[in-house]
């Protein structure tokens, strides 16, 4: 049984950010928002976990409410997709995750060309999230 997680220990996922990847994204997740209410103490949520269970769901296509239980829960998870839908932090883990394996394959850092394919263009016009895919090595 691997552990690596902060908060907790937990039987890993196929789907599990690996320290390579959660290096490579932890600088880009937004702090913890301070408020009079909370005093500005301390984030209680795993990030790393948050990011585990959205991997978990995408991979897997469940429904948010049947993330498994040794996630954050559910309503948590979903707190966080959204919010970084909203404020451009998922467009910015994308693009780290992407310079690295095309600087990892020799490439430049930004793609050349693109394609765009029926199924893109679908997505797309739905509003629809396309998921990123994390390269493990």
């Amino acid at each position: 049984m691997k552990h690596h997680n902060t908060f907790h220990k937990r039987e890993s996922y196929p789907t599990d950010l690996t320290n390579r990847q959660w290096q490579i994204i932890v600088p880009l997740i937004p702090p913890a928002k301070s408020s009079k209410r909370t005093g500005g103490r301390e984030r209680t949520t795993d990030m790393r976990e948050v990011l585990n269970a959205i991997f978990y769901l995408l991979n897997t296509g469940c429904a948010w409410r049947m993330i498994p239980h040794d996630f954050p829960k559910w309503q948590i998870v979903r707190y966080y997709f959204d919010t970084w839908k909203k404020d451009g932090t998922w467009k910015k883990i994308h693009d780290a995750l992407r310079d690295k394996v095309r600087r990892s394959e020799g490439k430049k850092k930004q793609p050349t060309a693109g394609i765009i394919d029926s199924q893109s263009v679908k997505t797309a016009e739905k509003g629809g999230f396309v998921a990123m895919t994390l390269v493990k090595k």
